[in-house]
C-alpha cells in the first residue's frame, strides 16, 4: 500500500489539500481513498470531502471532553492514543482498500501530536514496519510566514523536529502561495524560502530589527542548526494550480517510490484472471508479474517504476509560480533583456571612463 500523511499546524490547508489531490488523482486516473484520523474535523460540511475511513466511528472528540473533562488538546491526545490501542480497528476497515488504493490520510492540526507526541510515530511505525506500507509525510506549512521572518523561522524549527520525531519520508509543502502577495512583498526571493540556503543573510536581516537585537546569538544558532541539520527544503503550491500539485505529487511518489505502473498492472491481473494465493503487494517485486505472466522478464526495467522528478530545475518552478501569483513581482523575458542591455551599458561605461583617466594620467 502506498499513501500520503498529512500534517501541518492549524489553518495550514490539510482538509483542503486532501480534497484537492483527491480531485487531481481522480483527473489521473489513479484509485485513491481519503483516510480521515481527524476527529476534530467535520466533514459534513465540504461537499468536495468524501472519506472512506472516518475515525468519529471509533472515537467521539465530544463525548471524551465531557466524559473525561479533558481540553480540546488534551482531548485530541486522547483520541490519537485511544486509536494506538484499537489499531485492530483501522486494518480492518483498510484491508479492501490497501491493494487497490492510493491512501491519503487527514491527521489533526495539533502540533505536540507529530512534534512530541508518541502515539502517532508508534502508529506510523506499525504502518511501515508491520503493514508493510510505504507512507510519505507531506508537512504542510503556510505560505504567509514567509512574510515574517521570525516565524519562517519558526516553521523552519517545526519542520525540522518534525522530520527528526517521525522518521519517515517527508516533503515540507509552502501551501497557499497564491496568497503570498495579499501579506506585503517578500524580504528575499522565493528561492530562497524554498531552498533554505545561506540563512546568515536571514539572521542579518532579523538582527537589523531593534527588536530581535538582543537576541542576535540565538538568531545565529538557531540558523546554524538548521544548515547543518541540512533536511529542511520547501516546495511551493497552490491547491488550484495544476502544475504546483503535479509537482508535490511527484516528489511523494519518488520519496517513496510509487509508479501508477503497480496498479495498472494490478488491474491487468484481475482481469485477466490470474489466481495468486500471495498476499504480497506488487511493489514489494517483479517476480510476482513474472509468474503471472503479465510482465515478461525480458521487458521488466526497474527504472520505469518509478515516478520521474520533474524536467524543470526548483529554481525555474519557483520563478513560474512567481509570475503568476505575485503580483507586485513581474518578471518576464522583457525585462530580463532590459535588465542585461542596462547591465551591458553601464559596463562600457565604466570602460570608458577607465581609459579616460589613464589617457589624461
Amino acid at each position: 500500500m502506498f499513501g500520503q500523511i498529512v500534517i501541518g499546524p492549524p489553518g495550514c490547508g490539510k482538509t483542503t489539500y486532501c480534497a484537492g489531490m483527491s480531485q487531481y488523482f481522480t483527473l489521473l486516473g489513479r484509485p485513491h481513498k481519503i483516510i480521515n484520523l481527524d476527529p476534530g474535523n467535520d466533514i459534513h460540511d465540504n461537499e468536495n470531502y468524501e472519506c472512506a475511513v472516518d475515525i468519529n466511528d471509533l472515537v467521539c472528540l465530544e463525548n471524551v471532553q465531557e466524559e473525561l473533562d479533558l481540553g480540546p488538546n488534551g482531548a485530541m491526545m486522547y483520541c490519537l492514543e485511544y486509536l494506538e490501542a484499537n489499531l485492530d480497528w483501522l486494518k480492518e476497515k483498510l484491508e479492501p482498500l490497501e491493494k487497490e488504493c492510493y491512501l491519503i490520510f487527514d491527521l489533526p492540526g495539533q502540533v505536540e501530536l507529530f512534534n512530541l507526541h508518541e502515539s502517532l510515530k508508534n502508529i506510523i511505525g506499525v504502518m511501515q514496519n508491520e503493514w508493510h506500507y510505504r507512507v510519505v509525510t507531506v508537512h504542510l506549512v503556510d505560505g504567509h510566514l514567509c512574510a515574517d521572518p521570525s516565524k519562517y523561522v519558526a516553521a523552519l524549527l517545526l519542520s525540522l523536529s518534525t522530520m527528526l520525531h517521525l522518521e519517515t519520508p517527508h516533503v515540507n509543502v509552502l501551501s497557499k502561495v497564491d496568497l503570498m502577495d495579499k501579506y506585503g512583498e517578500l524580504a528575499f526571493n522565493l528561492d530562497f524560502y524554498t531552498e533554505v540556503q545561506d540563512l546568515s543573510y536571514l539572521a542579518e536581516y532579523l538582527n537589523s530589527d531593534p527588536k530581535f537585537k538582543e537576541y542576535n546569538k540565538l538568531t545565529s544558532s538557531i540558523m546554524e542548526i538548521v544548515e547543518d541539520f541540512s533536511l529542511v527544503r520547501f516546495t511551493a503550491m497552490s491547491i488550484e494550480d495544476f502544475d504546483s500539485v503535479n509537482r508535490v505529487c511527484q516528489l511523494c511518489d519518488k520519496s517513496i517510490g510509487y509508479s501508477p505502473e503497480f496498479h495498472k498492472n494490478l488491474k491487468t491481473q484481475q482481469e485477466r484472471g490470474s489466481s495468486s494465493s500471495s498476499s504480497t503487494h506488487p511493489a514489494v517485486g517483479p517476480a510476482s508479474y513474472f509468474k503471472s505472466g503479465v510482465i515478461p522478464e525480458r521487458d521488466w526495467d526497474p527504472r520505469k517504476a518509478y515516478s520521474k522528478m520533474p524536467a524543470e530545475p526548483i529554481s525555474e518552478a519557483n520563478l513560474d509560480i512567481t509570475e503568476r501569483f505575485f503580483k507586485s513581482v513581474k518578471v518576464n523575458d522583457e525585462d530580463e533583456d532590459d535588465a542585461q542591455e542596462d547591465a551591458t551599458a553601464s559596463c562600457d561605461q565604466a570602460k570608458e571612463g577607465d581609459v579616460k583617466d589613464a589617457v589624461e594620467k
